[in-house]
């Protein structure tokens, strides 16, 4: 785990910069806040992974002890999202990632690890399964506006 190190201020643009490839839908400001509230968190952390000086990846996990769709413990480690660089794919990077978040949650008394995707998202499940997570259940989650 030599090339993976905590997020911190001063590799917070590369950390943002990452996200906005994950989350488009998000606006730099934003995650620049949530990354800076992650940074605070005692129960989140970001973990990126450094390859001949330049960031190429990234993990963000937290600890849920609300209900885990699957799990038989509380609390959980979550991955709140994953991201490695297009050109630095398929070498084990998000493995390590997910080991490092493994060990971070193992370390704050977790003994499982949670996870989520959009139905959709053919390439995330092969990435789940193939790092070692079952696919616990399928849920389709409602919303609906209501007024006073």
């Amino acid at each position: 785990m030599k090339n993976i190190v905590m997020a911190r201020e001063d590799n917070l643009n590369d950390w943002v910069r990452m996200g906005l490839q994950l989350w488009p839908d998000n606006t730099e400001d934003e995650l620049e806040k949530s990354f800076l509230d992650t940074l605070k968190s005692d129960n989140e952390e970001g973990l990126l992974y450094c390859l001949d000086n330049d960031y190429v990846g990234f993990i963000n996990v937290s600890i849920r002890s609300d209900y885990v769709n699957g799990s038989t413990s509380s609390p959980v480690a979550y991955v709140e999202g994953i991201y490695v660089k297009p050109q630095y794919r398929n070498r084990n990077i998000a493995r390590e990632l997910i080991r490092a978040g493994e060990i971070w949650g193992s370390n704050k008394g977790c003994i499982q690890m949670g996870s989520d995707i959009l139905i959709d998202n053919k390439n995330s499940y092969d990435f789940h399964k193939k790092v070692g997570f079952d696919e616990a259940e399928t849920v389709i989650c409602f919303i609906k506006d209501i007024s006073k």
